[in-house]
């Protein structure tokens, strides 16, 4: 597929090297643009069609000059086939009830984000987050986004428990999975598996082709699980190719 976005309106931008925060001893750069106000949502549609990644206002990419480690990965959702564990995943999950909400902010998203940061992430970049920091996350974007809420059921009708939040941008062929994050100490839940396996789920109702989920990183274990999910399809020089895990996790082209 041809994409066409108004480059003239694009200005590429290329960081100064900085410490890889996925693999040891390297260092990452970074090509980026900002996304423009008037056509952000289609801008930013083919830009992640070709390896792009949105945070707030800006569409980057990694640029790195003697590595290739970082792969774009999307879920192909019409032919996704629920594995035995998945589907167990989702059962473990099904008492929670899942809420669209608007792109805006709330102290208890980011209350539960500072959790999950705390226990997860706590040696990472995002780790000292603060309050305007979230806000910009979640509000300064000019593309078709939403969070979704995943929460208990409550028993007095009221709003139940905050337990999984992700901010998700709606594109023209497919759901974006920008960041997401949930309560850390409900481990039995799977709740990082279960909101992408929701997400799947969600495609396929509303007759949308991919799951977007940012980058895999090849030797980094934290990143694995992407490519856990099979089929799954990830983008290399010659486009975007279909394979399963066993054979990205190899090194290994897939048939």
């Amino acid at each position: 597929m041809t994409q066409h976005f108004p480059t003239r309106q694009l200005r590429f931008f290329l960081t100064a090297p900085s410490p890889c925060p996925y693999l040891p001893e390297r260092y990452e750069r970074k090509v980026f643009a900002h996304l423009p106000l008037s056509d952000g949502a289609n801008v930013n549609d083919s830009l992640t069609q070709v390896g792009f990644r949105r945070s707030q206002n800006i569409a980057y990419r990694p640029a790195c000059e003697a590595c290739t480690a970082c792969v774009s990965a999307r879920i192909p959702a019409a032919d996704y086939v629920f594995s035995r564990s998945e589907r167990k995943v989702l059962a473990r999950n099904d008492d929670l009830e899942r809420h669209l909400v608007e792109a805006e902010a709330t102290i208890e998203q980011f209350d539960l984000l500072r959790r999950y940061l705390g226990v997860r992430h706590a040696e990472g970049g995002m780790a000292e987050m603060t309050w305007p920091d979230y806000v910009a996350m979640v509000e300064d974007t000019a593309v078709r986004t939403h969070i979704i809420e995943y929460r208990t059921r409550s028993r007095d009708g009221g709003p139940g428990d905050l337990v999984a939040c992700v901010l998700v941008d709606l594109m023209g062929d497919g759901l974006s999975l920008v960041y997401s994050f949930y309560d850390p100490t409900l481990r039995r839940r799977s709740l990082g598996s279960f909101v992408i396996l929701d997400h799947v789920i969600q495609a396929c109702l509303t007759s949308l082709p991919y799951v977007y989920l940012g980058y895999w990183v090849r030797g980094s274990e934290k990143m694995d699980y992407k490519v856990r999910f099979s089929p799954i399809e990830l983008l290399r020089p010659e486009g975007w190719t279909l394979g399963a895990a066993r054979d990205f996790q190899a090194g290994t082209d897939p048939a």
